[in-house]
């Protein structure tokens, strides 16, 4: 199967073998009585959807010798009531957002960016790299966007091997950028490990910590730093672009019928390459927002799992910019859950990596069944 079968992209031309799905496009107009009714049957698939990865994953609790009510109970007391939580999983959603949208971006071209986890280890590389040679003598907030602007470019590098790779031999972009990911982590081993690492961390290999001029400063009264709000920024931004603007529709005519595209004089593989090196730099610039706003040091465990979550996020959100925000604020809730998932069953705190993956499965099935619906 193609990269091409597997990615959101507008209607292919008639009689097409294997046409790609239709992009993320807002609903048709309606009338308003069968708007609201349509709107009313969608929230109830959401609802049943929901429900039914929930009630799996209790029967999982179960069967594993933990109450799965208390468990239940116990994630609502302790993730969604305590403020300190909450903010804890707005944190969270940070990086999620970003990576999230590192994959928006590329899917409109027909593309799939399974490098969101690698792109945000070097954007974080970068800065780091940044902050350890001018933190001492440029002030903050030169510091700061300096360590942006490196963590942007090295996301958006490390994307373009993969987009090279792909319009000049043709190699899949999903297996370059997958395969990067490694490449990535032990890129940063080899520093953290060498040359970067703290020689007053004892017992452990990390990196010097950020100097405190070079950390994002917190919103007033709060934990959460100011990454939250250049998420969400990002995400009106592209949502701009892909909804407003002749390069979004571009991407979405290229993604859906490249030779139509041909045809029609759009320069496809320029599309292609600057779709990826937007996704990478989207990406990287998560790699710096969780650095210099929640880790500070790099660590052989920093941004595990971000990239793959925020994958999920942005098929969750059928690759919309806007929903890929409620998607990871959603998945950062479960992931957040998973200390107290511990201590309410004795489960591992991983295991919320199952009703990760049973929300996604359970909303996707939704969204295909309704899909052959409305073909049919």
């Amino acid at each position: 199967m193609s990269t091409r079968d597997v990615t959101a992209a507008p209607p292919a031309a008639p009689g097409r073998a294997g046409a790609p799905p239709p992009p993320p496009e807002p609903d048709a107009p309606q009338a308003g009585p069968s708007r609201a009714a349509g709107r009313m049957e969608a929230l109830t698939r959401w609802v049943v959807a929901l429900v039914g990865a929930l009630a799996v994953f209790t029967a999982f609790v179960a069967a594993n010798g933990g109450d799965a009510a208390g468990v239940l109970t116990s994630v609502w007391a302790t993730t969604l009531t305590e403020p300190g939580q909450l903010q804890q999983v707005v944190v969270r959603a940070t990086p999620l957002v970003l990576t999230a949208l590192a994959v928006v971006v590329p899917a409109r071209a027909g593309l799939v960016n399974v490098g969101g986890e690698g792109q945000l280890v070097v954007g974080a590389v970068a800065a780091a790299g940044v902050a350890l040679a001018v933190d001492q003598v440029a002030p903050g907030g030169v510091t700061v966007a300096l360590m942006a602007a490196a963590a942007v470019l090295a996301g958006a590098c490390w994307a373009g091997v993969a987009a090279l790779m792909r319009v000049v031999v043709g190699v899949n972009e999903a297996v370059t950028t997958l395969l990067l990911n490694y490449v990535a982590l032990y890129l940063m081993l080899a520093l953290i490990l060498g040359a970067w690492r703290d020689p007053g961390a004892l017992g452990q290999s990390t990196s010097a910590e950020l100097a405190d001029v070079a950390k994002l400063p917190y919103l007033t009264g709060t934990r959460i730093h100011v990454g939250i709000v250049v998420a969400l920024v990002a995400a009106l931004a592209v949502w701009y672009l892909l909804a407003r603007t002749r390069w979004g529709f571009a991407l979405a005519v290229v993604g859906g019928n490249p030779e139509a595209a041909r045809r029609a004089g759009l320069p496809g593989v320029r599309l292609v390459l600057v779709a990826l090196l937007v996704g990478g730099a989207l990406a990287g610039l998560a790699g710096f927002a969780h650095f210099a706003g929640a880790e500070y040091k790099l660590r052989p465990t920093f941004g595990a799992t971000i990239g793959y979550v925020g994958f999920l996020a942005s098929w969750l959100a059928r690759h919309r910019p806007l929903r890929v925000v409620v998607a990871a604020l959603a998945l950062a809730v479960i992931a957040v859950s998973g200390n107290s998932l511990q201590i309410a069953s004795g489960l591992p705190a991983a295991s919320v990596n199952i009703l990760m993956g049973l929300v996604l499965i359970a909303v996707l099935g939704w969204a295909d069944t309704s899909r052959r619906r409305a073909v049919a």
